[in-house]
Order: structure tokens, then C-alpha cells, then sequence
């Protein structure tokens, strides 16, 4: 219904690359808790950066069911962090650049971006903010014909290795949703320190937290309209939260395919584990919620396609999908027994990885009250357009 034969085509081609280029280094980058720059240039050189932007900046202009197969397969190489790092440049700083950013921004930027020489991060969670994005305190104050931006930021995918940062700041302190703007700020500029955090997962990106100190850029650096970053930011959470939704279906899929896996070879009290009632039950749970997410996560890629707006949808996919994709991963866990505890097993390293997903791009405590305000108090959210 969603993929056709050039799509399957795609996943073949990407899940073959992936095999070369990835897997057989992804334990060297989550020990290192980095992913090199070179791999960034390789899925660029493969237009895998380009899927959904505009062929007059390098890209292929693809309907958004290719980003799927993208992020499905991702998951399978068992690396969130790798994973993160890839969809965080792709999907969080660049579709920002492709749309508010202008167009010299658009050829220093998105472009090389597109090509995989430059990487971005985007900025928007503050220490003291967490999901609360209109109660941040990053000012960038207009002198002349520039910004100084003070403040900083945490929790940032590429934090640390990028090369430019997409921040997001108050231009009016005093007006709390108008008073915020979005600014492209280059990593070279003056007054940019990161520092690297250490997280329970997600191991192979680098997140950091950022701090800018009097860093002054040009006035054209601006994107968008000023006062209306609240708006761009709330507008691209909807894609954010389809694509952790996503990333959610695909590695329960993952897990639970390596679980069975294993229950077909795994001998107890004289037979396959495959055998035991209990467990054949739990796996027919767990299939029939994946495959309901997945189902429901494609419908949304097919209404993004057709241009319309789906918060309430994205939102309630992320909290749904990634909820059901940590009790899955739990259980297949609990499947492997001892097996799953051990690091040389991959169901350590997904358990762990899982877990960001009910928290990042907006906890699932918060998006049951955006949810609630559209489903109780009719709230509309509509696009903010530049």
C-alpha cells in the first residue's frame, strides 16, 4: 500500500551499504562515543542526506516513504547512538536550513550538508528548560547589523563534532512564545565552548552541552522571521516525533525478529524454547503491537506526503510507539534470559538505547498534555509559515 517496487529497491541497496560501511564498526564508535566524519561523507557521496531536499541544492526531492525505509534500517545495525547521530544532522538541523534558512545560508549550509562535508546539530533544549521550549533563557540581542547570543543548551545529538549549530534563542524575553527566533550559528565562531556528556545509551553519538558566551554573528544569520521560532520549532516537532515513532516500531521489529531467533535454537527441558506456550503467546503480543504502530506510523508518513499538518498523530505516535518499544525490547530481554544481560549480546545495548525514546523530543508526560489540550480543549495547532 505504502512501498513501492522502487522503495524495496532502496532498502535493499541502503541495507547493503549499511552492512559494508556501518556494522562492522559500530562497536569501535560506541566505544569511542563518536561517529567519525567520514562515514557522514559516505552517506552523502550516496545521496542518503539528500532524500527529501530540493535538487537545486544537491538533493533528490523523494517522498518521505524513502526517509522511512532510512530510519527502519538504521535501527537494525543495533547502534541508537550511530543511528541518532545520522537522523539528528539529516532530519533536525537541516530541515530547519531547508526551511527558514535563506538562500546564502542554503548554499554554505544545507548544501554541504547534503553532501555529508558538513554536519549540524540543532539547539534547542536548554538546562533548566527541558521540554518547557518557550521558558528558555538563551538571549540574542540585535546590535547593528548582528546578534549576541548568551546562554546555553543541553542535550545536544552532535553536539560536539559539528559544524554548525541551529539555536534557537530569545530575541524578546518579555514575549514568551513570540519572543523566540532561530539563528544559524557557525561552529567557528568566538565564544562556543561543549562539553561532551555521558550517557546510559546512545553511546556511539556525541551529546553535549553548550554554552555560548557573547558569540556575535551576522544580522543575516537570522532564519525565518524574528519572533516566530516558536512556531517553526513546534511545526517541526510533528516530523521529529514521527521519526522517533519510527525508530521505535523498527527496533522492536529488530528485537523481537532476533529474539524469536533465538527461541528456534535455545534448548530447555528437552525442546526448542519456541515451543513453550508462554513465550509463543508473548511473541504474538508484541507482533500484533508493532505491527499496529507500524500501521499507524505509515499512515502519517502518507498524510505528511500530502502536505497535512498531523501534531496530534505525531505526537501520539511517539508516545505510543516508543512505550511499546521499550516493554518489547524488555520482554525480549527476559527471552534470552542470563543471554540478555551480557554486552556481547545485542539486547543489552538496546535496552539501554530504548530508553531515550519515551524522553527526547519532548517527554511522554508532556505530549499526554498536548494531546489532552487537543482532545479536551480543542486546540488547534497551526503552521507558522516564514
Amino acid at each position: 500500500m505504502y512501498f513501492t517496487e522502487e522503495h524495496e529497491s532502496f532498502r535493499a541497496s541502503f541495507k547493503e551499504f549499511l552492512q559494508k560501511e556501518v556494522v562492522p564498526f559500530v562497536d569501535e564508535w560506541e566505544k569511542n562515543g563518536k561517529v567519525p566524519k567520514s562515514i557522514y561523507q559516505k552517506f552523502g557521496e550516496m545521496g542518503y542526506f539528500g532524500l527529501v531536499y530540493p535538487e537545486q541544492y544537491g538533493g533528490l526531492d523523494l517522498d518521505l516513504f524513502y526517509t522511512t525505509i532510512f530510519l527502519e534500517e538504521m535501527q537494525k545495525v543495533n547502534s541508537g547512538g550511530f543511528a541518532a547521530a545520522m537522523w539528528a544532522h539529516n532530519y533536525l538541523a537541516m530541515t530547519h536550513l531547508k526551511a527558514e534558512g535563506s538562500e546564502e545560508i542554503k548554499k554554505n549550509y544545507l548544501t554541504p550538508s547534503i553532501e555529508g562535508t558538513k554536519v549540524g546539530c540543532l539547539c534547542i533544549t536548554e538546562p533548566f528548560g527541558g521540554s518547557d521550549v518557550a521558558g528558555m533563557r538563551t538571549t540574542a540581542v540585535k546590535k547593528g547589523d548582528t546578534y549576541v547570543i548568551n546562554g546555553s543548551k543541553t542535550f545536544i545529538t552532535n553536539g560536539v563534532y559539528s559544524d554548525y549549530l541551529v539555536v534557537a534563542a530569545k530575541t524578546n524575553p518579555k514575549d514568551k512564545h513570540r519572543g523566540i527566533s532561530i539563528f544559524l550559528v557557525d561552529r567557528n565562531t568566538k565564544g562556543i565552548s561543549a562539553t561532551k556528556l555521558d550517557k546510559l545509551g546512545w553511546r556511539a553519538s556525541d551529546t553535549a552541552e553548550i554554552a555560548f558566551d557573547n558569540v556575535t554573528i551576522p544580522a543575516s544569520n537570522l532564519m525565518g522571521e524574528e519572533g516566530k521560532g516558536f512556531g517553526y520549532i513546534m511545526q517541526h516537532f510533528a516530523l521529529e516525533r514521527v521519526i522517533m515513532g519510527i525508530n521505535a516500531h523498527a527496533r522492536a521489529e529488530f528485537a523481537l525478529d532476533y529474539a524469536i531467533n533465538y527461541m528456534q535454537e535455545r534448548e530447555a527441558f528437552g525442546k526448542k524454547i519456541a515451543q513453550f506456550q508462554v513465550l509463543r503467546h508473548k511473541v504474538a503480543e508484541m507482533a500484533s503491537e508493532i505491527e499496529m504502530c507500524k500501521e499507524f506510523n505509515y499512515s502519517i508518513v502518507d498524510k505528511l506526503n500530502k502536505g497535512k499538518y498531523v501534531v496530534k498523530e505525531a505526537t501520539m505516535s511517539k508516545l505510543l510507539s516508543t512505550k511499546i518499544a521499550d516493554q518489547v525490547i524488555y520482554d525480549c530481554l527476559q527471552i534470552l534470559g542470563g543471554y540478555g544481560y551480557m554486552e556481547d549480546y545485542p539486547m543489552a545495548r538496546m535496552f539501554r538505547d530504548s530508553r531515550i525514546g519515551p524522553i527526547g523530543g519532548g517527554t511522554s508526560e508532556i505530549l499526554k498534555e498536548v494531546i489532552a489540550k487537543m482532545i479536551i480543549d480543542k486546540k488547534e495547532y497551526k503552521k507558522t509559515t516564514s
